[in-house]
């Protein structure tokens, strides 16, 4: 244990965002560096349970308690040994994951938990800087060929273990560059691209190949793809967007999150896509909707308004999601808080009518109603209707699964009930030697969750092409996850 009474004499802290008004003028990431000895109070605080429950908040399994003590200890090197021990990107899963682990932090019943999230940044961010994290080359080469088709965080992280184990690893991405949603989804702001390079160079170090521009089923058929690789691991994604079906909706200015966010994310500023003077809505209360929300403003937006279908969340758990349950809370990111900071408004409990457009077929306006709770079936209220203005509206209302693709047709792979790619216990879907891994076969998830099942199917990949496998195989909480 760290410091048996740091729970008790340190309160937890974060780093300080850098100023609203200077953040915005640029794409960089919102938070201040963080002093070592607040960095060293933190790490105190962790009680080192018993019964770690973070453990089982954190898909990944992460050794938590271990690296906290490393950390009070200034053990930087043996904490990044621990840390990378079960998660090969923890400089994505500092800055992305929400931090189920926190929510099931033990000092968190009845306190703030632990700031689990922030010694995990610290640790990588310090390794990368003292040249720790190095390649780490198969000793023996297998022979065997795997494809990995997509390369967001499940993709990258089977093909990396997956190269470790020996066999010989091409990467296939349909985009320009490597990353998946990690590259075009997420905005600068949250996680600068230079840490998704810096990994891809170690990786490219290892063995592994990456082919970007490359759709396969249509590049490459799938036959092509089986006759030169002895398995493949299908890891698209869940990247079938939920749509709006209202009058209006195909007015020029209404986008999908994902069509607005990757031009943004290629060209910053000089979108062809862009909000610079324009009314700006946001229609989904969740981190995609956020992300819009920092894009906006940084591009120049006239106004932004973000509207969410469900009540406003609680500021704290609610008795229905106890302790160690993820919980829905109110949150306020730094997208947020730059909203807040510009006049913007987040309003919940209201549902999209329609859009309205003028004469030339750009949206103009947006029409909605307040609606009753999700008890009430999201009852319109009668009187409650109101337009305001929209010259610029996304679509952030999440996934419903897996594209429906070319590949996957080719393939002849089986759903599951809820649309996603079904695979047994060992990953592999229903056609031999096809496994699959993250949101593509477990439907829209967390980046956390993505890393885990990658990891997962890359030790059964290897115990299928080999018969035996010492890669770590991951017990993912499925019957009794927290999130």
């Amino acid at each position: 244990m760290a410091d048996p009474k740091g729970f008790i004499t340190h309160d937890r802290e974060l780093p300080a965002r850098r100023a609203v008004d200077v953040r915005i003028q640029d794409w960089k990431e919102v938070y201040q560096d963080f002093p070592p000895a607040k960095l060293n109070q933190q790490a105190a605080r962790c009680m080192d349970c018993g019964i770690p429950f973070c453990h089982n908040g954190c898909p990944l399994g992460n050794l938590i308690p271990e690296w906290n003590d490393l950390v009070y200890r200034e053990d930087f090197q043996e904490a990044i040994e621990r840390l990378h021990a079960t998660n090969n990107f923890p400089e994505f899963t500092g800055r992305l994951c929400p931090a189920p682990c926190e929510a099931a932090c033990v000092l968190g019943i009845n306190s703030d938990p632990v700031a689990i999230k922030r010694v995990e940044v610290e640790i990588i961010d310090r390794a990368f800087a003292e040249g720790w994290v190095r390649p780490e080359p198969a000793a023996v080469r297998t022979g065997r060929r795997v494809a990995v088709v997509g390369s967001g965080p499940a993709g990258l992280a089977a093909a990396q273990q997956l190269t470790r184990a020996g066999h010989d690893v091409v990467v296939f991405e349909r985009a320009d560059a490597i990353g998946g949603l990690l590259r075009y989804g997420i905005p600068e702001f949250k996680m600068e691209k230079r840490h998704i390079d810096r990994r891809l160079e170690q990786m490219r170090a290892e063995g592994t190949e990456f082919r970007t521009s490359v759709n396969v089923g249509v590049d490459v058929t799938a036959a092509q793809l089986r006759a030169e690789f002895d398995a493949v691991v299908l890891a698209g994604g869940a990247t079938q967007w939920r749509d709006l079906p209202v009058e209006g909706r195909e007015l020029r200015g209404v986008y999908q999150a994902m069509e607005y966010l990757p031009p943004a994310n290629r060209d910053l500023a000089d979108s062809e896509i862009n909000a610079r003077g324009k009314h700006v809505v946001v229609i989904g209360g969740g981190d995609t909707g956020a992300d819009c929300i920092g894009t906006a403003i940084r591009q120049g937006a006239a106004s932004v308004t973000q509207l969410e279908i469900m009540p406003r969340p609680p500021a704290s758990r609610a008795g229905s999601q106890p302790w160690p349950t993820f919980p829905t809370l109110f949150k306020m990111e730094s997208a947020h808080e730059e909203l807040a900071d510009g006049g913007g408004d987040r309003v919940y409990a209201v549902s999209t009518l329609g859009f309205a457009g003028d004469q030339e077929g750009n949206v103009r306006a947006l029409r909605l109603v307040e609606v009753e709770g999700p008890q009430n079936g999201f009852k319109p209220i009668p009187g409650t209707e109101r337009e305001i203005p929209a010259d610029l509206v996304t679509l952030s209302m999440g996934f419903t699964g897996p594209e429906k693709s070319v590949l996957l047709e080719e393939l002849g792979v089986a759903y599951d009930k809820r649309g996603n790619v079904a695979r047994d216990a060992s990953y592999m879907t229903s056609v031999e030697g096809v496994f699959s891994a993250g949101d593509i076969g477990r439907g829209q998830s967390l980046i956390v969750w993505a890393i885990a099942e990658g990891r997962a199917a890359a030790s059964r990949v290897d115990a299928f092409l080999t018969g035996e496998t010492a890669l770590p195989y991951p017990i993912l909480p499925t019957a009794r996850s927290l999130v």
